[in-house]
This record gives structure tokens, C-alpha cells and sequence, in this order.
């Protein structure tokens, strides 16, 4: 069995073929059942949360990802999110790899929003505000970089001395990356809006949403989070990654249905019905478009078999 380290990952998954990885594994028939998710009590802290993500592909692969996300972490210098991906032979059950979980979820998450973000934001788009400083945040950037000719870059963060450094880190002559302290500023200044935070309360306001605006929401994976608010989606054209998934766990989308500024059936479509033209993306320049992501292990498997098969 292979042990594929964090850096290997880095190095296999570069985003133009990743993100084209997952296009395909969206349009196969890939089986995923319902992952488990149990929340973790973490004395004199935020709860904590386990994620179980099994998916298999007929006669190739069988994966399982186990993740924690630990809230506090940033308290102790630690990462949020942790875990491990294992990588099985689809016909006899061998081990095959053993993956690091944090860096291929962060680079599969990043994909898949710039997927979405390929049949959903403006082809001119340019100024991307980033809003999270965490291990996310220069993925998302990247990955979206990659589907749109970003080259202007805002930085967000509760903390303006970690947004100052990673945009600090990031910034090159021919690709601006700087940080602001202005949110409303940004978003009203903004082609694409991208969140990772584990927000509880609307950071974006739909009233601060220009016309051809992409939202693209990757934090609040649970039902009592949220990055906007219900004016954003209600002004929005609504896609998810999976209905099951953001229905039951996207705050965003949850709290938006409760309140009654989203109807389920009002959700346009999601990455398995745009992939495969079941649903059209972005139909007209100035439309709000609007993606919330709270992950699938199709996207893991799909970023698991080809890390195994570059590293």
C-alpha cells in the first residue's frame, strides 16, 4: 500500500486537470451512499464534527474518507480539518493508498467550485473577492484563477493580520492579491464572491450583490452556519453541488428554505445536471448566480484516483 503525503497530493492535483477529473466523475455512474456525520462534544469548546465518506466505482475503486473538523483548532496553530483517505482495488478489496485527507480535500473542494463557477460565472470575470483566511482560501483562489481570468484578488478575513499575510504571500506582478478590512466595499466591487468560514451569521448581503455577480459558498457545511443572507438568495439563480447534501446540510440553503426566501424545487440544478447539460448554467450577463458546496465523495474519489495514479 502506497502512503501519498500531502506534498505528493500538491503536486499531482494541479487544477486544470482536477477540475476536469471531476466533470467526469459527475457524468459516470459513481455509487455514493449518505455519509455519516456526527457531531463531537469537545469540553469548554465548539462541538467537533466526523465525517464518514465511502463512494465506490463498479470493477475500479473503492474510497473512504474520514475527516474531522475541529472548530478551536486555529486557537492551537492546527488546521481545522483533518483526516485520512484510503484507496481500494474495486475488485478485491485491497488497500491500495493511504492519501492525506486535508490537502485532498481542500484541493477536491476548490475544484469543484471552480467547476461550478465554469458554467456559472461571467467568462469576463476578473476581480475575485476571497472572503476566509484559512487553508481554503489560496485553493479557491487558485482554483477559480484557473477556470476565469482572475487577476485582481481581495482578501477577507475576521483576523486582517492573517488576510494581510496570505495576500502578501500570494501577490505577483501579473497577479494582484491585496487585503481589505472593507467587506461590503469588495463584494459591491466584486465578479465572484468566494466564502470558506464557518460563519454562523450572513456575512454577504444580497443588497451588496451587483448585477452578473457569482456567489460561490463553500463554508457553513452545517445546518445552524451561514455565509448569506436570505436576500442573497432570493435575488440569486440557485445551484448546489448535490440536492441531498445542501437541502439536509448547507445552512445557507436550510435556512433560506425555513424562512421561506428558497423553495427546493426553485434550486436550478446541481453539478450532475450541468455537467451532463441536463440544466443550463449562467443564461444571461447580468444574472446573479449563486453556488453552495458541502462536499461529496465523488469528488474525493475522483481526486483520490488520480493522485494515485500521478504520484
Amino acid at each position: 500500500m502506497r502512503v501519498i503525503s500531502a506534498a505528493e497530493v500538491e503536486a499531482a492535483l494541479d487544477y486544470p486537470s482536477l477540475v476536469e477529473r471531476l466533470r467526469q466523475a459527475f457524468r459516470r455512474d459513481i455509487e455514493v451512499p449518505l455519509r455519516h456525520h456526527h457531531d463531537i462534544e469537545v469540553t469548554g469548546g465548539n462541538r467537533a464534527t466526523l465525517l464518514l465518506m465511502p463512494a465506490w466505482q463498479v470493477d475500479r475503486h473503492i474510497g473512504v474518507k474520514m475527516v474531522t473538523v475541529f472548530p478551536d483548532n486555529g486557537q492551537r496553530s492546527l488546521p481545522a480539518i483533518m483526516g485520512i483517505y484510503i484507496l481500494l482495488d474495486g475488485k478485491t478489496g485491497s488497500p491500495l493508498a493511504l492519501i492525506d485527507g486535508p490537502k485532498l480535500t481542500v484541493k477536491r473542494t476548490a475544484a469543484a467550485s471552480a467547476l461550478a463557477a465554469h458554467y456559472l460565472a461571467r467568462q469576463d470575470a476578473e476581480r475575485l473577492l476571497m472572503v476566509g483566511t484559512g487553508a481554503l482560501a489560496p485553493e479557491l483562489i487558485m482554483a477559480h484563477a484557473s477556470v476565469r481570468p482572475i487577476c485582481n484578488v481581495l482578501i477577507w478575513g475576521r483576523n486582517p493580520k492573517k488576510a494581510e499575510k496570505l495576500a502578501k504571500r500570494m501577490n505577483r506582478h501579473d497577479f494582484r492579491v491585496d487585503w481589505t478590512d472593507d467587506l461590503e466595499a469588495a463584494a459591491r466591487g466584486a465578479h465572484v464572491i468566494s466564502c470558506a468560514t464557518l460563519s454562523s451569521e450572513p456575512l454577504i448581503h444580497g443588497a451588496w450583490l451587483q448585477p452578473g455577480t457569482h456567489v460561490d459558498l463553500v463554508g457553513a457545511f452545517r445546518p445552524d452556519m451561514r455565509e448569506t443572507d436570505d436576500e442573497a438568495v432570493r435575488r440569486a439563480r440557485v445551484f448546489v453541488d448535490t440536492r441531498a447534501g445542501a437541502t439536509k446540510e448547507g445552512g445557507d440553503i436550510v435556512q433560506a428554505v425555513e424562512s421561506g426566501a428558497l423553495d427546493p424545487d426553485d434550486i436550478a440544478g446541481d453539478l450532475f445536471e450541468i455537467t451532463r447539460g441536463e440544466r443550463s448554467g449562467r443564461r444571461f450577463y447580468d444574472q446573479i448566480t449563486l453556488f453552495k458546496s458541502v462536499g461529496t465523495a465523488i469528488e474525493d474519489l475522483a481526486a483520490a484516483q488520480l493522485a494515485y495514479e500521478r504520484a
